[in-house]
């Protein structure tokens, strides 16, 4: 069953021109009214969808979609669901209709995955994107692309990777390796287990309550990290302008090594052999050593609790 609602720029736009015909005459307001039909985008029109398959025999799903949110949740079934919620826009209600009917997800079975791909027909005065929602087996790997898009991710158990170029990326509940890339976003992980791997040139990253190894970076932003055990491969966080904020369990053993070009070392934590000097530099043994935790920052604060 699909839902259907359009929303018009014309009604606006002419009361518009009412107002000013007031003022300048009805020629003013005849001329707005015929640039009306020529304005792009000015109908919308929402449809919705639904696709089932089966998972790939190799257990591996990778999505691509362009312009649109994607959430995938990790489900007790043995098939995939997904929801598609597309929405168009384009000159006339009709054109909008056309283009709604033409989105769609098309999966494609290759040797070592499956792939979904949102196809949305191109025109200079028609957009369109569609939204996700997909639900797959929990043990399943999953990849998704996106190049305008906000990704969230909860509730598998295999490995997951993200990517999108303007949209922040959330991760909940993954029990598995876990490699997250935005360019002007947000990353968030949450309740995850497992190697981390996360990259932001312009935007926070804010992991809460990871167990395993992390290697976080960002160019413009924050990193706060919350760590409930750190995996062999250790710690390595770093960024260029922002703070960094590591909180550690009570009981670790870890080598610190931290490094501030142009700012301040807070530690909350008794090294032993600590050193330290002028240029910003802190070293020092937690417990028995080991673990290798290093920690970077240009211009900012790092706080080690």
């Amino acid at each position: 069953m699909s839902r259907r609602s359009h929303r018009s720029f014309a009604d606006h736009t002419a009361h518009a021109g009412h107002s000013h015909r007031a003022h300048r005459g009805r020629g003013l307001g005849t001329f707005l009214r015929s640039l009306i039909s020529g304005i792009p985008w000015c109908e919308a029109v929402q449809d919705e969808d639904v696709l089932r398959l089966d998972a790939h025999p190799s257990g591996n799903l990778k999505i691509y979609n362009a312009n649109g949110r994607t959430r995938v949740s990790g489900g007790d079934g043995d098939r995939i669901e997904v929801r598609i919620e597309k929405h168009a826009r384009a000159e006339t209600v009709e054109a909008a209709e056309e283009l709604v009917a033409a989105i769609r997800v098309t999966p494609t079975q290759h040797d070592d995955h499956l792939l979904l791909e949102v196809e949305v027909p191109s025109k200079w005065n028609r957009h369109g994107h569609a939204n996700l929602e997909v639900t797959v087996p929990r043990a399943i790997c999953v990849g998704v692309t996106a190049a305008n898009g906000k990704v969230c991710m909860q509730g598998i158990e295999g490995d997951v990777k993200a990517r999108s170029g303007n949209g922040s990326l959330h991760v909940a509940n993954v029990k598995g390796n876990i490699s997250v890339t935005t360019s002007n976003a947000k990353v968030s992980c949450k309740d995850t287990c497992g190697k981390l791997m996360a990259r932001s040139s312009n935007g926070k990253i804010d992991l809460d309550h990871h167990r395993g190894s992390v290697d976080a970076s960002t160019s413009n932003g924050v990193i706060c990290a919350q760590l409930e055990s750190i995996g062999e491969e250790g710690v390595v966080l770093a960024t260029s302008n922002g703070k960094i904020v590591l909180e550690l369990p009570d009981a670790v053993d870890a080598d610190v090594d931290i490094r501030v070009d142009n700012g301040m070392i807070r530690t909350e934590r008794n090294l032993d052999t600590q050193t330290g000097d002028s240029r910003g530099r802190l070293r020092g043994k937690l417990g028995r050593g080991g673990t290798q935790i290093k920690l970077r920052n240009s211009n900012g604060t790092i706080a080690l609790r």
